[in-house]
This record gives C-alpha cells, structure tokens and sequence, in this order.
C-alpha cells in the first residue's frame, strides 16, 4: 500500500516531468527564428512543427531500444531482483507511430505542411525515395507497438532496427557526397545515442523499484561502462558527419553564420554538459560510500539528454550548410 507521502512524491515527479516536457518541446518550436535570425537562410514553412515531430520520433525510439537493452543487462546482473518497472515500449511505440505519420503526411504534400487531408497524396509516397522511407517508418513503429504488447516484446527489435536504418537513410540522400558513408555514421549515431538515452532512463527505473545493494550497484556500473564506450562512438560519429557537411577550413565561420551551426555549436555545449554529469556520476559511483548516490547526477544526466534529442530534431529540420 502506498503511503500518502508516496503519492505525493509521485505526483510531484509527474508534474515536473510534464514541465520538463513543456520546455523541451518550446527547443524545437520556438528555436528555428533565433538559430536563422541574421543568416540570410530562408525560413522554410512548418520548420518548428517539423523539428517537433522528428523530436517526438527520436525520443519514441530511444524508449523502447533502452528498454531491451537494459532488460538484457539486469538479467545477466547476479542475484538480480524479478521486479522491473512497467515497460513503456507500447505507448512509446504508438507516439512513434503518430509522429512518423505526421511526418510522412508532410513529405506527402511535397515537403509542405498540410493545409487539410485534401493536400495529402498518399499515394505520392510510392513514387519518391523519401516517401518510401517515410512509410517505412510508420509501417515499423505500428509493428514494433504490436510487438510490444504481445508475449514476445523482444521482437519489436526488428522493426526498431528498420526505422533506424529508414531514418539514416533519409538523412543522407542520394544527391549527396558519398551518401552511404554518411548514412552508415548516422546509423550508429543513431543506435549508440538510443541506447545511451534510452538505457539510463530505464536504469533509473530500474533501479527504483530494485531494493539497495549489490545487484543494483552491478546494474549501475555495467551501464556506466558500456555508456563510456558509447559517448566515445557518439563523438567519433557526431564528428565525422559535421565535417562532411562542414569542411575544416568552414567550421568556424559556419558554427556562427549558419543556422545549422548555431544549433549544432549548441548541441555540442549540451554534450559537453552531459558529459560532465556522466563523469561526476562514474566517480560517485567508484569512489562514495554510497555508490547508489551516483544517480543524482544520473538524473540529471537524463534531463540534459532530453535537451540533446530536443536540439538534435531542430537540426534536422533546418537548411544543410553548402559545401564549399
């Protein structure tokens, strides 16, 4: 039975975590005008709403990726508790699947925000790549929410890993140098960055309902490595795509004169900060009495996770820097 204080707790993080929600959504809405103010960028129709939506898809992927991965993990932890959280792939998966369709809806009005369900031709959507990988996307997030909510949830593995590889996919088209180098790093841009957000979401949770002691320090510090080795691959990655579309002798100049590398500068401070509250959290949890006091700065780590995903859909709704 929950005590009243339990409840009251309760409530007070859900409400936090809809403001938090509140304001991560205001990133991708409101930062298209600041990031192309003064550039001389056109200010395409429907660029917050489409930030947004690929803001809602990014963080819809991270969930359920998390979640097999951590579930993986604690089962290999020794002595590890039965109880785990309620998942939250289903829903997740669902809000995936509305915000793949409201993108694939924007590709089918010609890259154009609807005006009303007359100015969408579905059947459009066959006849360009873009289109195909749109309807990919919403086709692999329905099934990966089916997935979910029947016996075998592992299985949404596979659908999962189809929206990945539709979405590195549509980041690079074929127009592109070299786009298969550049969708191979985005792919795994893309898997590392999921795992990392996803799974220390999932740790938390985890670990809130795991009594103190040694499985969930287990948990913590396996995560913990696993997670260095995945910034490490972020950066690489984040790296290598930056300088494609932002050639050394143009960095600087583009990092302030372009709104791609005001958000993208952005993006970097935010990594920075996040991986400062990695660091602090690894060294509480090898050096504190309590190694468990390792997920306040977790927590924290978390919420400026989610300011990364919020950015990160803003940069991929804004113009791409020309390529000198």
């Amino acid at each position: 039975m929950r005590t009243g204080v339990g409840v009251d707790g309760g409530r007070r993080r859900a409400v936090g975590v809809l403001v938090l929600v509140g304001v991560g959504a205001l990133i991708p809405l409101l930062g298209p005008s600041p990031a192309l103010h003064g550039t001389g960028e056109a200010d395409a129709p429907g660029t917050g709403g489409i930030a947004l939506l690929r803001t809602v898809l990014f963080a819809a992927l991270s969930v359920p990726v998390g979640e097999l991965f951590v579930k993986r993990m604690a089962r290999s932890v020794p002595g590890a508790p039965a109880a785990a959280p309620r998942s939250w792939s289903t829903a997740a998966n669902s809000v995936g699947f509305v915000a793949a369709l409201g993108l694939a809806s924007v590709v089918a009005t010609g890259n154009l925000v609807p005006g009303g369900l007359a100015d969408i031709d579905v059947g459009g959507l066959y006849g360009s790549r873009d289109g195909k990988l749109a309807l990919l996307e919403v086709n692999a997030f329905l099934a990966a929410a089916l997935c979910a909510a029947s016996g075998r949830p592992g299985t949404q593995a596979w659908p999962l890993a189809a929206v990945i590889v539709a979405e590195a996919l549509r980041a690079h088209p074929t127009t592109e140098y070299s786009p298969l180098i550049g969708s191979g790093l985005t792919l795994v841009h893309l898997v590392c960055a999921s795992l990392w957000a996803g799974g220390l979401l999932q740790v938390l949770r985890t670990l809130r309902r795991w009594p103190r002691g040694e499985a969930a320090v287990a948990l913590l510090g396996r995560y913990a490595r696993v997670a260095a080795a995945l910034l490490v691959a972020i950066t690489a990655t984040g790296v290598g795509s930056s300088l494609r579309r932002m050639p050394p002798e143009t960095v600087l100049e583009q990092l302030t004169d372009t709104a791609y590398g005001r958000v993208l500068l952005a993006k970097v401070v935010l990594m920075a900060g996040v991986a400062a509250l990695a660091l602090w959290s690894r060294i509480r949890l090898a050096r504190a009495a309590d190694p468990l006091t390792a997920c306040s700065p977790a927590r924290a780590e978390v919420y400026a996770l989610g300011a990364v995903v919020a950015v990160s859909g803003l940069l991929t709704a804004l113009p791409v820097p020309i390529r000198w």
